[in-house]
């Protein structure tokens, strides 16, 4: 009897996506999954392109319009807490269409209470490629989508635990959502998936990959619409605060300083600083000590104060700054997750999968993070895990 099935809340967060409504509706409409029993809320941040009309033009979607940009985990979070009726929460982004099968597939380990959440799988709109096939992570916090790019394969049809579920595929219990805190808002967008799943796994909770749940998936079309440097100080600053808020303290303190090692090459790889010298004592120029050349020289200083640097970098180092500059808020909110902590980490690393992935191919990056991780014992903490 399909009053006996979970009751369903789809929540879809939109941002000038109008043209990835309609095949998203229309998919959503064609599931078999009982209509009585599910939900369509689609959360709007404050679209300008017409997607308020196309939402409001279908008729069946529950709509929260919101003025602005909330950005990503506070738009879902808000879903979530629009959603009193559900039973279980299903993420999905506005550029997907799904297959038939996808919610009932999806939601049934999280329904048969095996686990608090899962993933699906998620293909290149044409199907030809993966785009995620579950979640993995290296050390220093940046997400992984297992398979990606990759053609469709056995590996890819074996369901499995998962660090975390792709926020843009997800399905979770909702008591569960809120219990756990749902989405960290002040991560805004990328990666709050990642902390989601990790902070599900320490809380002592489980998620899981199910292949049978299938979507398709117009990769990263929103992220296009914003500035480089404004996505980028994201995807410094969100693996940091994951780390941050989700190892505890003996692994933290491995990995916080290779982190900022390793950030702080990255960002001196992208500033476009050319000519190291003038700021190199030895090729400094002397200078008198009487009064009319210290003015001189105090003269040019005022007017060469400054060399420019790319915004790649300047975002990189606003992004740590997030963190540093913010010391005794982010570690109350460690505390927050660490208090309760109910599942170690020896239990948790495995499910990293490639937790040694050097994310830059550059030699000196490199060597840089092969030698850190060395030194400060990250390769100790995964041995045997990979």
């Amino acid at each position: 009897m399909t009053e006996e099935l979970p009751r369903v809340a789809i929540v879809v967060l939109n941002f000038n996506g109008r043209q990835h409504l309609e095949p998203c509706f229309k998919s959503l409409e064609e599931l078999d999954y009982p209509r009585d029993r599910f939900d369509l809320i689609m959360v709007d941040n404050g679209s300008v392109d017409g997607s308020l009309e196309v939402i409001k033009r279908a008729g069946w979607p529950r709509l929260i319009a919101n003025g602005e940009n909330r950005g990503f985990s506070a738009g879902c979070n808000q879903g979530a807490a629009e959603a009193e009726d559900a039973d279980i929460l299903v993420f999905l982004n506005n550029d997907m269409r799904v297959d038939p099968g996808f919610v009932r597939e999806l939601i049934a380990p999280v329904a048969r209470g095996e686990v608090a959440a899962t993933t699906g799988k998620m293909l290149s709109w044409d199907g030809k490629l993966i785009n995620s096939a579950g979640g993995a992570m290296n050390f220093h916090g940046v997400g992984i989508q297992k398979g990606y790019m990759k053609k469709p394969a056995p590996e890819h049809d074996v369901a499995e635990r998962t660090l975390f579920a792709c926020g843009g595929a997800m399905a979770i219990d909702r008591k569960v959502f809120l219990e756990v805190g749902g989405f960290d808002e002040e991560f805004f967008a990328y990666y709050e998936d990642v902390d989601l799943g990790w902070r599900l796994w320490v809380l002592g909770h489980e998620v899981l990959y199910v292949p049978s749940a299938i979507c398709y998936h117009h990769h990263s079309s929103t992220s296009r619409a914003f500035p480089m440097e404004s996505i980028r100080l994201l995807q410094v600053r969100n693996p940091m605060l994951a780390c941050f808020k989700n190892y505890d303290d003996e692994n933290l303190q491995r990995v916080l300083p290779v982190a900022m090692g390793l950030a702080m090459r990255r960002m001196r790889l992208v500033a476009g600083i050319d000519d190291e010298r003038p700021f190199r004592i030895e090729h400094a120029k002397t200078t008198r000590t009487d009064y009319l050349a210290k003015l001189k020289e105090k003269a040019r200083r005022h007017v060469a104060g400054t060399i420019p640097v790319r915004r790649e970098a300047v975002a990189d180092f606003l992004g740590m700054n997030d963190l540093f500059g913010n010391w005794t808020h982010w570690m109350q909110r460690r505390a927050e997750v660490q208090s309760r902590r109910k599942r170690s980490d020896a239990e948790i690393l495995a499910l990293f999968e490639d937790p040694l992935w050097c994310i830059e191919e550059e030699r000196t990056y490199a060597e840089l993070h092969g030698g850190l991780a060395s030194f400060f014992g990250i390769n100790a903490m995964f041995s045997g895990k990979v």
